[in-house]
């Protein structure tokens, strides 16, 4: 399937919370990492499989925006796509968005995600079993 949806369901709990009440900025990065570990592990690309293979994801850069705020005990579901396009032979990108269950969109994340050589310490075209667990078959030009 070219493309895919992977979703990732949670409740947010009290330790998500700032002091206002409301998910702290900082932690919807770590649940939008939850979301993607998620994924890539049910692809087979899990921690695991990154250290014997030494080759793994790395974020290059993040464009995060809240729209509504999300507060103790709602269930959410975060929603992650790869686009079909790559910025370039090394920069994947991944569309995530928080959605609360009546719909509405609280937060949208676009990542710009490389492949590192974790012995090289260096970027490097995805594998075709990274960009298959992603629904890429090959580098598309923009």
């Amino acid at each position: 399937m070219a493309n895919p949806i992977y979703e990732y369901e949670l409740t947010i709990l009290e330790q998500h919370l700032d002091t206002f009440g409301h998910v702290n900025n900082a932690v919807y990065l770590t649940l939008y990492e939850e979301a993607r570990w998620d994924f890539i592990t049910k692809n087979n690309l899990g921690l695991k499989e990154i250290l014997d293979k030494k080759i793994g994801p790395v974020l290059l850069d993040v464009q995060l925006t809240f729209k509504a705020e999300l507060k103790n005990r709602e269930k959410i579901k975060i929603v992650s796509q790869a686009r079909p396009e790559m910025r370039n032979k090394y920069v994947m990108i991944l569309d995530q968005k928080m959605i609360k269950e009546d719909g509405k969109v609280a937060s949208t994340m676009t990542l710009s995600v490389g492949m590192m050589d974790l012995a090289a310490r260096k970027l490097i075209s995805p594998t075709p079993e990274w960009l298959n667990a992603l629904g890429l078959k090959e580098f598309i030009e923009p």
